[in-house]
């Protein structure tokens, strides 16, 4: 019976797996042929379920199952050529990493979508009736659907193997991997393949979320969390291997099965010690793809290692402003500063107490957004898991508050001194990668930690940490920040008003600190590294040192930012959920590209802007993220360089009158911020 039920797990592991490669595969064709990180397949992924139950719904299960699994692909396949013809394309030519930030764009905006057309409610996607017949043989016992699952994916696997190994078509698209104006001299259009490619990709994603809907349920999150497990993947298999794709797909969805069911089982007892399975489950999959990652980056069966690390084009940043200079932007920080130390009391006498929290929350989130633009905006690192700073920042001084003291100056400095430690660690082990590698082993590391929080009793589980409260103070002398109120001009002052000049003077002293380190020698090795990490390393610099110290800065930064989460008095609760998950990564991405990386204050203004831009949206319309979505795509195809670049373009614009008037399209129109 016990090898049975293991046989029975592996089978299930298997038809996992088989989901995990359609899915991968999609991914893998894109990138090997076009070079681009797709964000967007997950959500790809759930639109061809949704689709599915549009089609099942009127139909019935036993004629609308299989005409969806025709129909849906081929409608998410047509959207997705039409994702690569309006956004991928005009980013061809540009570093890769542009696809990333692109595509998160639109996961924002086709996760909303959902939202809006088919609700909020988990559904079942009905399969035709003898499919769920239980099949039982030498006490295995499994449905028909299982069994379909894996033949039809095995099929369409082969099918898409063959396609690209045995037709012309696969030989062309072949052909214009390795060399595209090779392809192009030789009269081929190829962007019209590059086209097709991308659309057949998204068609095999729907595919795997129609197959995975009729085994589990389709509901609005089932793209984010198949995201992370294909890119895993992906990356285990390695970047743009089909082969890859395969071995990768089975191999996580086995040991995902198999860890689900056998963690922490007891096997034997040896010498009175029991010897159990280590309790992994949600870890094994990271741990793997780091492992794979540090000892062969390319991935277990990748062959484009070398250049895809370094990526082929250069991150746009800003550079010496052309309007604005450099006093008139002190003057105007200045004035930004003054009316942020008055917004209060004008907020409060208005009656606005509500604003005095908000402006709370984006100073946060601006010394978080501050903290990238070290690493990303100077050293030319984009880190897709930077969240695991500001989480453990925010959990360090959650629980310094909890059992050693209230004292904020202790917690906050327990937290920038753990999270610089951490950063150590994690970027002595990842800055041996770069590029698409660094992304994806950075976001290893913090889907690492967000499940190990799941699994920890001192750090509250799912239900995170609550109960803890800041004292204003150090050593006993102080009082708690709760009990804070006075009266000041006539205007009551209380314990949000306190921490939102704490918050203030941190952000500022923060951004003084970074523009120190950044106009000091050390920023302009970080400069020439983002420019050039050969010519950086010829002239007898140590790369890999300045990007670890650069690392580390950021981490303490952005662990600033997650400690003053713990101590803001409106916030009552630190969950993993709110600090951990991968989406708060993205989301200062798009804050730091919003304003303008490579500028530090850029970044900062970017965080403003999406949080105001939230707030007022959301109090208007459910899907406020399509919005912020559409926005964050038309500034990274338009404004790479951000709403600082926004007055030269505009003065660029007047000076040329109607010609070259498209604003931004053209990167050497984009060539200066303010």
């Amino acid at each position: 019976m016990v090898v049975a039920d293991f046989i029975e797990q592996l089978l299930n592991g298997v038809t996992l797996g088989m989901v995990y490669v359609l899915l991968a595969a999609g991914l893998s064709v894109i990138f090997g042929v076009m070079d681009v990180i797709n964000f967007s397949h997950g959500e790809l992924f759930a639109l061809g379920a949704y689709f599915a139950l549009s089609v099942v719904d009127p139909l019935g299960a036993g004629v609308g199952f299989w005409v969806a699994l025709v129909a849906a692909p081929l409608l998410v396949g047509v959207i997705g050529a039409g994702i690569e013809r309006l956004t991928v394309r005009p980013l061809y030519g540009r570093n890769p990493l542009y696809h990333i930030l692109l595509t998160f764009g639109l996961v924002l905006v086709i996760n909303d979508l959902i939202r809006l057309l088919w609700g909020t409610q988990q559904q079942q996607l009905a399969v035709p009736d003898f499919l769920g017949q239980p099949i039982s043989f030498f006490s295995i016992s499994l449905s028909l659907y299982n069994y379909f699952m894996i033949v039809f994916a095995a099929l369409l696997a082969a099918g898409t193997w063959l396609l690209l190994n045995r037709t012309k078509y696969g030989m062309i698209i072949r052909a214009g991997s390795v060399d595209r104006e090779m392809v192009r001299n030789v009269g081929i259009d190829i962007d019209r393949y590059y086209t097709l490619v991308f659309g057949f990709g998204a068609a095999l994603a729907a595919v795997a979320g129609i197959v995975l809907g009729g085994y589990q349920n389709v509901n609005t999150g089932m793209g984010g969390s198949v995201i992370i497990p294909a890119f895993v993947v992906v990356v285990l298999g390695g970047l743009g291997s089909f082969r890859g794709a395969v071995y990768g797909g089975l191999l996580v969805g086995i040991v995902q099965t198999l860890m689900r069911t056998y963690s922490g089982t007891a096997l034997f007892d040896l010498g009175g010690f029991p010897v159990a399975v280590p309790d992994l489950e949600g870890l094994t999959v990271f741990l793997l793809m780091i492992g794979v990652l540090l000892v062969k980056p390319q991935g277990l069966f990748g062959t484009r290692g070398a250049e895809s690390e370094g990526g082929e084009g250069e991150i746009l940043v800003g550079g010496e402003s052309a309007v604005l200079g450099s006093d008139r932007r002190v003057k105007l920080g200045a004035i930004t500063v003054g009316l942020l130390a008055i917004a209060p009391f004008a907020l409060l006498s208005m009656g606005e107490n509500f604003y005095v929290i908000l402006l709370s929350e984006i100073l946060i989130w601006a010394i978080f957004a501050l903290s990238l633009d070290i690493v990303m905006g100077y050293a030319g690192l984009v880190p897709l898991g930077h969240t695991m700073f500001y989480g453990v920042g925010a959990y360090v001084s959650a629980l310094v508050m909890l059992h050693l003291t209230s004292s904020f100056v202790v917690a906050l400095l327990g937290a920038i001194l753990l999270c610089m430690v951490l950063a150590w660690i994690v970027g002595s082990l990842s800055i041996r990668v770069s590029g698409v590698y660094f992304a994806m082993i950075t976001l290893a590391f913090a889907e690492l930690l967000y499940s190990t929080v799941f699994k920890l009793q001192f750090t509250g589980g799912s239900d995170g940490l609550l109960g803890f409260s800041a004292m204003m103070g150090i050593a006993g002398f102080g009082a708690p920040l709760s009990d804070i109120e006075f009266n000041l001009l006539g205007i009551e002052l209380g314990p949000q008003v306190v921490f939102y000049y704490l918050a203030l003077v941190l952000g500022v002293l923060s951004f003084l600190f970074a523009r120190r380190v950044m106009n000091a020698p050390f920023g302009s090795v970080l400069q020439s590294i983002r420019e050039s990490q050969e010519r950086t390393e010829f002239i007898g610099y140590n790369v890999t040192r300045y990007k670890r110290r650069a690392f580390v800065i950021s981490g303490g930064m952005a662990g600033l930012a997650g400690g003053l989460l713990a101590i803001n008095p409106s916030v009552f609760v630190i969950s993993p959920d709110a600090t951990l998950a991968w989406i708060h990564s993205g989301e200062v991405i798009v804050m730091a590209l919003l304003g303008g990386m490579g500028t530090l204050f850029g970044p900062m203004l970017g965080a403003g802007v999406f949080l105001g831009a939230e707030d007022i949206l959301s109090s208007y319309t459910e899907q406020w993220r399509m919005i912020i979505g559409a926005i964050f795509v038309v500034f990274v195809l338009f404004v790479p360089r951000g709403l600082v670049s926004v007055p030269s373009l505009l003065a660029s614009r007047g000076e040329s009158g109607d010609e070259g008037s498209k604003l931004g399209i053209e990167e050497s129109e984009v060539n200066t911020d303010d």
